[in-house]
């Protein structure tokens, strides 16, 4: 039996999703969004931290999986997305927690089955997989999509291999 949380990192609104897998068997456990209230970096990538090691201690997962940074637009965005990332992978490094990253495209894929998903297929399909009365909000959604893949592609490798160890800062090996 795993718990897993799941990351959907941002400056402003990170998303947490947190399910329960044994067996073929996934159940959700909590999701919700840590929404920082500074105007100052520092301060919101305190609170992310500090929200995420709550969350850690509330559920106690073994497992730690976060989407990938993408390329951006907007290099100060993407920037600052690179930071709540990495203030997030901090909360779980500090908790001993080993810690994967998923590209959003095989977060998609994984979960809806094609990684051009929009977001409110994402949202649909986490909703019926985890046989939720409603769909989650947003990043909530997505930080549950993030521990769904974590999960399938981690069964999947048991599958071909017999076993899958992560390895720091998550590849599989």
């Amino acid at each position: 039996m795993a718990i897993i949380l799941g990351v959907d990192p941002g400056s402003r609104i990170t998303g947490y999703g947190v399910i329960q897998c044994q067996g073929r068997h996934q159940l959700y456990l909590g999701s919700g969004c840590i929404r920082t209230s500074s105007d100052e970096l520092p301060d919101r990538l305190k609170q992310i931290f500090d929200g995420l090691q709550e969350i850690i201690r509330q559920y106690q997962p073994s497992q730690f999986a976060i989407e990938r940074v993408f390329m951006a637009k907007n290099a100060d965005s993407a920037l600052k997305l690179g930071q709540a990332r990495g203030a997030a992978i901090v909360a779980a490094t500090v908790a001993g927690l080993p810690v994967a990253e998923y590209s959003a495209t095989q977060i998609k894929n994984a979960v809806v089955g094609t990684g051009r998903a929009q977001k409110a297929q994402v949202q649909h399909m986490v909703q019926q997989m985890l046989k939720l009365p409603a769909a989650p909000q947003a990043d909530a959604a997505d930080a549950l999509a993030v521990a769904m893949c974590h999960y399938h592609t981690h069964q999947s490798l048991v599958a071909l291999g017999g076993r899958a160890s992560v390895r720091t800062y998550g590849r599989y090996r």
